[in-house]
């Protein structure tokens, strides 16, 4: 299967600091990668690297391939172009992401329209009840005026998703689009992105620290810590049989119904630089920073 997305070697800096060491991704057309990892370990900072959207001062080397363009080498109007048509993204907080003095209804116009300048008034409202109807919002008609306010955080999430998938993005990155959700909120968007997989063949780079949550959506899952890629493998091999210290303790972290409630959780020790130790394919496709 080809890839879509392909990170090659990334490295940022910010000053002195390193928020990301050498990062090696592959994303294939119709996957979804679940990149996991505590807060600070590098992800978002990834998803934004992908975005160009990083601060100016940020140092960034490597590769960052989508189809055959070199994002990182590309001029910066042609990114605008590329930016929310071609890649889209989900931020975790959507009421610091909705413009709270604009109704809904514009805000998903104003993603359709910078893309689409063409589309007469009538086809950009046609576009943006029938994005809101892809995301199940009720009556889409009568809300399109309405406010973020007056939306559930659930509801508000789903707007999110609605500006997103406007455009039909060959990739969507969803950065944390649950973390600020109750549990029965947070399983309604995840069913929405499924359907949405499916129904345009999206391909997803999700973002998350909740592995019970990556658990339910991706193919392949990558686990950071530090900048630094530990672990990937295929979902059914990081759940069942991982390699890495760590990785074995954010799964013993997790509870289950199976947990003994008379034994403590696993710790997430300090770690020592596991630089140190370089990638190695532990079993076909499955890949981890391990001495053998």
């Amino acid at each position: 299967m080809a890839s879509l997305l392909e990170i090659d070697r990334l490295a940022i800096r910010f000053g002195a600091t390193a928020a990301v060491r050498e990062l090696n991704l592959c994303v294939e057309q119709g996957q979804v990668l679940g990149l996991v990892g505590e807060s600070g370990s590098g992800k978002s900072v990834t998803a934004l690297a992908v975005l160009r959207l990083l601060d100016p001062a940020a140092t960034v080397e490597g590769a960052i391939r989508f189809g055959d363009v070199d994002l990182l080498a590309l001029a910066p109007e042609a990114m605008r172009q590329l930016r929310g048509r071609e890649i889209a993204i989900v931020f975790q907080e959507p009421m610091t992401a909705l413009n709270p003095m604009m109704c809904v209804g514009e805000q998903i116009a104003e993603a359709i329209r910078v893309h689409h300048p063409e589309q007469s008034r009538r086809q950009l409202r046609e576009a943006v009840l029938e994005a809101m109807d892809a995301v199940a919002l009720p009556d889409p008609a009568c809300r399109y005026q309405d406010y973020p306010h007056q939306f559930s955080g659930g509801q508000r999430q789903r707007i999110l998703i609605a500006m997103a998938i406007a455009n039909r993005p060959r990739l969507l990155i969803a950065d944390e689009p649950t973390t600020a959700l109750d549990v029965t909120v947070q399983q309604q968007i995840l069913e929405l992105l499924a359907s949405l997989r499916e129904r345009f063949g999206l391909t997803m780079l999700f973002i998350s620290h909740d592995l019970a949550v990556v658990s339910q959506v991706a193919d392949r899952v990558a686990v950071m810590r530090q900048g630094l890629l530990l672990e990937e493998a295929s979902r059914e091999v990081i759940f069942r049989s991982p390699a890495h210290p760590y990785t074995k303790a954010l799964l013993g972290a997790l509870p289950t119904m199976e947990t003994d409630i008379h034994k403590p959780l696993a710790v997430l020790e300090r770690a020592a630089d596991a630089g140190a130790l370089p990638l190695r394919e532990c079993s076909p496709g499955h890949w981890a920073r391990i001495a053998i």
